[in-house]
């Protein structure tokens, strides 16, 4: 199974960058490979935890696959879980980590966003002929995050 962990400095709080990853119906505006994103169910499963089932539809030139997952938003730790339901993968799990790091010296907040994400597709020439733009693509992941959050927040 592929995996990929990052590790990014935003000039932004966490609760603004937790957010911006909850907000998923926005990803086609910006996140690499995403074309089209639909909230399938949305349900509060405990007091700031919010559950989402979403339809992602990622492509590439003439390749177009559409999977399904269960997002889960923890407001409450800054986390963001991602399990798969169904789609093109054998597995899928993808998790997002904020949190608060010392302000700046301007004073402005400032958080530390984790990454992580492994994947392994269910058929091995899909694997082949996606898994290298998929990889180049979850490389862009956190800093696309981080631009989406200069152009709605503002640059600090």
């Amino acid at each position: 199974m592929k995996s990929f962990r990052t590790r990014r400095h935003a000039a932004h709080s966490a609760a603004d960058m937790f957010a911006l990853v909850c907000d998923i119906e926005t990803y086609p505006q910006f996140v690499p490979l995403c074309e089209a994103m639909k909230v399938r169910r949305r349900t509060e499963v405990a007091p700031g935890v919010v559950e989402l089932v979403a339809e992602m539809q990622v492509g590439f030139k003439a390749i177009c696959e559409r999977y399904t997952s269960r997002v889960t938003c923890d407001s409450n730790k800054l986390e963001v879980k991602v399990g798969y339901i169904d789609g093109p993968f054998r597995k899928l799990d993808n998790r997002w980590c904020f949190r608060e790091e010392a302000p700046g010296p301007d004073g402005k907040p400032r958080s530390i966003i984790d990454f992580f994400i492994a994947y392994e597709f269910k058929s091995m020439a899909l694997g082949l002929v996606m898994g290298a733009m998929f990889d180049k693509a979850f490389q862009k992941y956190a800093d696309a995050f981080v631009k989406r959050a200069d152009q709605i927040y503002g640059r600090r």
